[in-house]
C-alpha cells in the first residue's frame, strides 16, 4: 500500500468515465427524492460522503442558486469521532444551508437501549441501534449512504435500492434484480431502503473525483505525524481510547487515514500523500482495500460486515 508508483502512471490515467458515474449518483440522488416521502442522507464527513454531497449539489443546486439538497442529512455519532471529521462535517453543512440530524450512540446508552460488554468495547458496531431508532423517530423511509461495492465482499453483494425489512435487516437471497438501471421502491409499512449511489464507484475513482473537483476534506486523509503502535498487522492510532499495551513499541510515523470512522476501529497506513493526485498515485498501487487495511473490526472473520449489514447496519 505505501509503496509509490512512477508520476508518469498518472500523467496517462483518464479521468473520463467519471463523468458517467457521476451521471449515475445524481439519477440514483434524484430518483430518491422523487420516489420516498421522507428520505435522508447519511452524512459523516468522510470522504465518500463529501463525494456523495458534491453530487447532490450539482443534482439540486445550492440554496444561494434557489435550489438546495431536498432532504436532511444524517449522521450517527458514535462520541468516539474524529473532532476533525465532526468539526468538518458540520461545517460543510452550515456551508451548503443543509439541515443536519445528529443522534448519539451515547444517547441510546442512557436510554439503555445499548448496553456494552465492557466500557472499552468499540462502540462502532451499536450504531446500528441508534440508527434504527433515528428511523422510528424521523419515519424515514429512504437512507442514502457512501457505501462502494468495492470496499467488502458484503457490500459487493448488496442492490444498489436495498431493501429492508420492519426491523432494519438485510435479506440477501430476498434482494430484488435492478435490470436497465429500473429500481424497486415499493415498501410495506414499517420497512425502508438503504440506497448507495456510487456502488459502482472504486476508491481511485472516488480521489480522482476529488481531485477533479477539488472537494475540501477533513486534514486526517493526508499526510501527517502522528504516534501508532503495530498490532495484528495494522497501525492503531495511540490515543486515549486506544492507548499502547504492555511491551508495544510506540512510534511517530508519517500516515494518513484511507477511511475514518470511529477511532476504537480505524487505523491509518503509512504514507507522505500531501494531495489528491498524491494519494491517486498511491491508491493505484494498493493491493489491500481500504477497510481490509484499515478496519479493526473487519477483522473479527470473514462474514462480520455481512451479520452487521443483516443486523442493520450501514
Amino acid at each position: 500500500m505505501n509503496a509509490m508508483t512512477e508520476p508518469t502512471h498518472f500523467d496517462r490515467l483518464s479521468n473520463q468515465h467519471l463523468d458517467a458515474l457521476e451521471e449515475e449518483t445524481i439519477f440514483i440522488l434524484r430518483e430518491v427524492a422523487a420516489a420516498f416521502e421522507r428520505p435522508t442522507l447519511l452524512f459523516s464527513g468522510g470522504k465518500d460522503s463529501l463525494v456523495m454531497l458534491k453530487c447532490a449539489e450539482k443534482a439540486f443546486g445550492s440554496k444561494a442558486s434557489g435550489g438546495g439538497i431536498p432532504y436532511p442529512l444524517l449522521m450517527i455519532d458514535t462520541g468516539h469521532n474524529f473532532h476533525e471529521v465532526t468539526d468538518f462535517r458540520d461545517f460543510r453543512a452550515k456551508e451548503l444551508g443543509a439541515e443536519l440530524i445528529v443522534r448519539s450512540v451515547e444517547d441510546s446508552m442512557k436510554r439503555g437501549t445499548v448496553r456494552l460488554a465492557h466500557p472499552g468495547e468499540s462502540r462502532n458496531v451499536h450504531q446500528s441501534v441508534t440508527l434504527l431508532e433515528a428511523i422510528d423517530e424521523f419515519r424515514f423511509d429512504a437512507l442514502i449512504g457512501g457505501a462502494r461495492r468495492d470496499e467488502e465482499k458484503a457490500r459487493a453483494k448488496e442492490r444498489i435500492f436495498s431493501h429492508r425489512d420492519s426491523f432494519g435487516q438485510w435479506q440477501p437471497k430476498a434482494q430484488r434484480p435492478e435490470l436497465w438501471t429500473l429500481f424497486n421502491t415499493r415498501l410495506q409499512p414499517g420497512e425502508h431502503f438503504r440506497v448507495f449511489p456510487i456502488s459502482n464507484w472504486t476508491e481511485l475513482d472516488v480521489w480522482q473525483y476529488i481531485e477533479r473537483e477539488k472537494i475540501a476534506l477533513p486534514s486526517l486523509y493526508y499526510t501527517h505525524k502522528r504516534d501508532v503502535v503495530e498490532r495484528k498487522g495494522l497501525l492503531v492510532p495511540v490515543t486515549e481510547l486506544t492507548p499502547a499495551k504492555p511491551g508495544e513499541t510506540v512510534e511517530s510515523r508519517d500516515v494518513r487515514f484511507r477511511t475514518v470512522g470511529d477511532i476504537t476501529c480505524t487505523c491509518p497506513v503509512e504514507s507522505l500523500a500531501a494531495t489528491a493526485g498524491d494519494i491517486v498515485i498511491e491508491t493505484l498501487a494498493a493491493d489491500v482495500s481500504e477497510r481490509g487495511a484499515t478496519r479493526m473490526d473487519d477483522k473479527t472473520s470473514e462474514a462480520s460486515m455481512e451479520k452487521r449489514k443483516k443486523d442493520g447496519y450501514f
